[in-house]
C-alpha cells in the first residue's frame, strides 16, 4: 500500500495541530512554515480535512485551525480516510468496486485479502494523533 504526499503532509499538519492543541489555533502559513509545506498544497489538504470534521477554523485576528475533537480521539485512519478517500485497501474486497474483480470475489485470495485490509485498518485506527 502506498499513500500519497498529501496523506503524509496530512498527518504531519495534524500531528502539530495535536502536539499544540492546548495552546489554541495555528495558522496555515505558519504550519507550512514549520512543516515545509506548500501553502497551496496545505490549503488543499485542510479543506479535506474540514470537510471530514478532523479540523475546525477559527476566524478572526487569532483565527486559524486546531483539531475538532481532543487528538486521542482521532485517529491516523480518520486522517487518512479523510484525504485519501474511504477507498479499500484492495478493489476487490470493496463492494462498490466488486466489478474489477473478474472472479467476483470468489477467489482463494478474497479471505486473505479481506484479514490483511482489516489487520492494517485496525492497526491505523489504534494510533491516535495524541501518539504521533
Amino acid at each position: 500500500m502506498k499513500f500519497s504526499t498529501k496523506t503524509s503532509y496530512g498527518l504531519r499538519a495534524v500531528a502539530l495541530l495535536a502536539k499544540n492543541h492546548r495552546t489554541g489555533s495555528l495558522s496555515l502559513p505558519l504550519i507550512a512554515k514549520v512543516e515545509s509545506i506548500s501553502l497551496k498544497y496545505l490549503e488543499r489538504i485542510f479543506a479535506d480535512l474540514k470537510k471530514a470534521k478532523i479540523v475546525k477554523a477559527l476566524k478572526g485576528v487569532s483565527g486559524g485551525y486546531m483539531l475538532s475533537k481532543p487528538p486521542h480521539e482521532i485517529s491516523a485512519l480518520d486522517v487518512i480516510q479523510a484525504i485519501e478517500g474511504g477507498h479499500s485497501a484492495f478493489h476487490c474486497v470493496a463492494d462498490e468496486e466488486k466489478k474489477y474483480c473478474n472472479q467476483g470475489c470468489k477467489c482463494g485470495a478474497a479471505d486473505i485479502l479481506i484479514k490483511l485490509q482489516d489487520s492494517i485498518y485496525g492497526a491505523l485506527n489504534d494510533i491516535k494523533l495524541n501518539n504521533l
